[in-house]
């Protein structure tokens, strides 16, 4: 399955992208960041929400979206 990820905030920062398109046979999100978290050492030590096809999302949700972004934590005021 050919997934979008974007990447947000710092987390772009880390991977040095905006977005990148890759071929995954992950069928959970879970799956998903640990092959994301291999090719980017330092992503397991942001936190981060997930947004699949526009919703947030958990971590075992099925990765059904052809369209994933990872979301810094966002400030209010």
């Amino acid at each position: 399955m050919l997934i979008t990820i974007k990447y947000f905030g710092q987390i772009a920062e880390v991977t040095q992208k905006n977005e990148e398109q890759i071929e995954t046979s992950a069928s959970h999100i879970s799956e998903l960041l640990d092959a994301l978290n291999q090719k980017y050492k330092e992503l397991k030590n942001k936190d981060f929400q997930i947004a699949q096809n526009q919703e947030l999302v958990a971590t075992e949700t099925k990765l059904s979206g052809a369209e994933i972004a990872l979301l810094p934590p966002f400030s209010g005021g």
